[in-house]
């Protein structure tokens, strides 16, 4: 899958990720009050109006990124329902042939580490069968408990050919709490990336591995010495818009021929129509709001990588 997402890249000159991560407040009013008039004030109304609302906005990008991240508790908090949303947005998006970067962020170990990762990633036997559950294309991982829980993720990437995306550095503020102390002279997160390096030695593509890093955009300089420590990993880069992030910051997590980086925006795309820039659309055009959000970010990206 590593290989599909690399291809899509080129094909649309976009290394960008939507974030599907829906709340409530971001859906036009007209979307929810439809659902509610339909199934009540319930968790089937919220979890079937974010369908409405996700599927608008593919309708509007898949022809533009190469792929979309949703955000897994976004969907959980609104219980069996958001489950529900979750797993056919997950279909709806691939059936546009866009990649999906299942963002749920495991960390286990043994038996349920595998678990977890044949749930996002791999297929279950139900009798004769063998049956997939949510069946993203990747998924990201929290790499805290060691090779124990990033190895069942790796056997069924290569089972699957799919690709998980491992957190080293994070967006957040206080990241650098545990994520920036110093062992052994290095970083907590240089010590991360050079195991996302080690995990993907021998889980890899045509020119990339299986085994990506988190590394937000935040933390450009940062990002220089881990495209260093991990050459043949892909960069999933949060952070941009919203929380801070500049196309200028996103030039050192690419390689020089523009590629091993993908960058995430989320409510900057599936809310623009909220923000001032966007706001002649309104909330009937929410889907043209983002699509023109996406264009936007495309160009300044771009004009950052010098392309």
């Amino acid at each position: 899958m590593i290989n599909k997402l690399v291809t899509k890249i080129k094909k649309t000159e976009a290394p960008i990720v939507v974030g599907l991560d829906p709340m409530l407040n971001y859906l036009p009013k007209h979307i929810l009050d439809a659902k509610i008039a339909e199934y009540g004030e319930t968790m089937k109304a919220a979890g079937r109006a974010i369908v409405e609302y996700n599927k608008g906005l593919i309708d509007a990008i898949y022809d533009l990124v190469p792929a979309v991240k949703p955000q897994i508790a976004m969907y959980e908090q609104f219980g069996i329902e958001g489950l529900i949303a979750f797993e056919e947005t997950v279909k709806y998006a691939k059936e546009k042939d866009l990649v999906v970067i299942g963002d749920v962020k495991r960390g286990d170990i043994g038996s349920t580490s595998a678990a977890y990762a044949t749930a996002h990633l791999g297929k279950v036997t139900v009798g004769s069968k063998k049956l997939s559950a949510f069946d993203e294309d990747f998924a990201t991982v929290n790499p805290y408990l060691g090779t124990d829980g990033i190895k069942p993720f790796v056997d069924v990437c290569k089972e699957e050919k799919k690709g998980i995306f491992v957190l080293v550095k994070t967006s957040n503020p206080s990241s650098g709490e545990f994520q920036d102390r110093e062992i052994d002279g290095r970083p907590l997160y240089e010590w991360v990336g050079e195991k996302v390096a080690q995990w993907g030695e021998d889980a890899m593509g045509d020119e990339y591995s299986y085994v990506g890093a988190v590394v937000g955009a935040t933390y450009p300089k940062m990002g220089k010495v881990l495209r260093q420590v991990m050459p043949k990993s892909y960069i999933l880069v949060p952070g941009y818009g919203a929380q801070g992030g500049k196309g200028k910051d996103l030039v050192p997590f690419f390689n020089e021929d523009g590629l091993g980086a993908i960058v995430n925006s989320s409510r900057g795309i599936i809310a623009a129509y909220t923000k001032e820039p966007y706001a002649k659309f309104g909330e009937a055009g929410y889907a043209d709001a983002a699509r023109q959000a996406v264009l936007d970010m495309k160009a300044d990206i771009n004009q950052a990588l010098g392309h």
